[in-house]
């Protein structure tokens, strides 16, 4: 017997704390370091309530999903709902689109990893610096899910304690005057430069695209449920907990940037974050950052190969992705998978360094990169959201005596929903973001097409295999 089967299942190894930093470490990303200028740029200083209605739309799918969870904690968690409460093909397409999602994630953030390292090392070669990074990244996943966690651990602790920080300082800025000779900026800039809504309707709902990109990677607590002990009670404190967390350093950041800065100089002044640590007098701010939004880029990178590494195992094991992905190690983490992904993330970052050689256009080409993964991105929330429809449908008796349910449901439910393809729509009709929706697109197809051409609608792969074995 092969050692894939005698390892059929992943062990629970990582606590409740390590998931709960995992989902921050998914969650805020260089998204919130660098996205915030685009978004600011688009609708101003109403960017704040961009980020408090998708916060919404995220609360309503993070509990449908701990709702379901709950229940049933597994690893894969919102594909394999989407698979036995809706129809298989969501399933198969939720998995291949995390899995993409993942990959083209991964290979942006090791891109803006080595321009990160640019800064102290600047002669050095970036195709080294990438290979390096992609190394050390996989070395860390494939030590155990425990080793994993620890690392993601620290790696989300940097960047919360940087946010935290940014916020405490910024208030002091704002209200106190510190770094501005005791003069209080006061909240004026608010609507001092063309007002709250400067981008007026379209300008808001562009802006929601590239909020939900940055909030993209919250559903990892779901994957993650799979190797965490107690699950029950640690989905219910960390989908409590982290949603909490994360609206605070979203909101609480960009209300101290749009505050403290006029939202129409903000292109002008470089990072905001670097800006605010100087402004008081903290003249290592710029190394500062640097280091921190190269953890970012690193968290990013690090959630990516896990997630993605974890769903091309499931894959694997229902037969929709080669056998050798299958293959699980001496401590317990899906290896072959594992090393799929990561030579993913590296065939896609040497292409980009082709690409960027050609053209000398880095800076574009990350955007291209980084933006493409937003709509596979957001299949996680539609399946969790059908799911959890249905779900609701053939469970009334667990729901009768359910502790953690989804608040308004169903309306909360068919909210979440419409506001998502609302915000699809958009995606399409803001020039800066078609080309990223049309590849997302593009990839969903293809996924579509290849489950038709293999299964078709009327067959499910459970009931192809069983047919094959009782011919066999």
């Amino acid at each position: 017997m092969s050692q894939s089967q005698n390892k059929s299942e992943l062990k629970r190894s990582m606590t409740a704390g390590q998931m709960e930093m995992i989902s921050l470490g998914g969650a805020i990303g260089v998204g919130l370091f660098m996205g915030s200028q685009s978004t600011i740029k688009w609708t101003g200083p109403s960017v704040m309530l961009s980020y408090a209605l998708v916060g919404v739309i995220l609360y309503i799918v993070m509990r449908a999903l701990g709702e379901m969870i709950y229940i049933n904690p597994g690893t894969g968690s919102f594909a394999d709902y989407a698979t036995e409460y809706v129809h298989p093909i969501f399933g198969y397409i939720a998995k291949w689109a995390n899995v993409f999602e993942y990959i083209v994630v991964g290979m942006s953030e090791v891109i803006a990893a080595t321009e990160y390292l640019q800064y102290w090392w600047p002669h050095t070669p970036t195709w080294i610096a990438g290979i390096v990074i992609i190394f050390f990244l996989t070395i860390a996943n494939l030590a155990s899910a425990k080793a994993y966690g620890s690392l993601e651990f620290w790696f989300a602790m940097i960047k919360v304690v940087t946010i935290i920080l940014m916020i405490v300082l910024g208030f002091g800025v704002i209200f106190f005057g510190f770094g501005n000779h005791g003069h209080p900026t006061g909240i004026s800039n608010l609507w001092a430069h063309g007002g709250f809504f400067t981008g007026g309707v379209k300008g808001f709902f562009f802006s929601l695209s590239i909020v939900v990109g940055s909030y993209e990677g919250i559903e990892l607590l779901g994957i993650s449920a799979g190797e965490v002990a107690n699950p029950q009670k640690a989905i219910v404190k960390s989908v409590k907990s982290v949603l909490f967390r994360i609206l605070i350093f979203y909101i609480g950041a960009i209300f101290v940037i749009v505050t403290i800065y006029p939202w129409n100089k903000i292109g002008m002044i470089g990072s905001p974050f670097v800006e605010t640590f100087a402004k008081i007098g903290i003249t290592a701010a710029a190394s500062i950052i640097n280091f921190v939004v190269l953890t970012a880029a690193l968290s990013g990178a690090n959630s990516g190969i896990y997630s993605s590494s974890r769903m091309l195992w499931k894959l694997s094991e229902e037969g929709d992705a080669p056998k050798y992905f299958r293959h699980i190690s001496n401590r317990v983490v899906p290896n072959h998978a594992i090393y799929g992904i990561s030579g993913g993330i590296l065939i896609g970052f040497i292409l980009d360094m082709i690409a960027t050689a050609m053209n000398k256009s880095a800076s574009n080409m990350f955007v291209v990169v980084f933006s493409s993964s937003v709509l596979p991105g957001m299949i996680p929330w539609f399946v969790i959201l059908l799911a959890e429809l249905r779900f609701r449908k053939n469970n009334p008796e667990v729901m009768a005596h359910h502790p953690f349910k989804l608040p308004l449901y169903p309306l909360s439910n068919y909210f979440a929903f419409i506001m998502l393809v609302v915000i699809v729509i958009f995606m399409f009709i803001n020039p800066d973001t078609r080309i990223s929706v049309i590849v997302g697109a593009v990839v969903l197809i293809l996924a579509t097409a290849v489950y038709l051409h293999r299964w078709g609608l009327d067959k499910t792969p459970h009931d192809a295999d069983a047919a094959k074995n009782a011919k066999d």
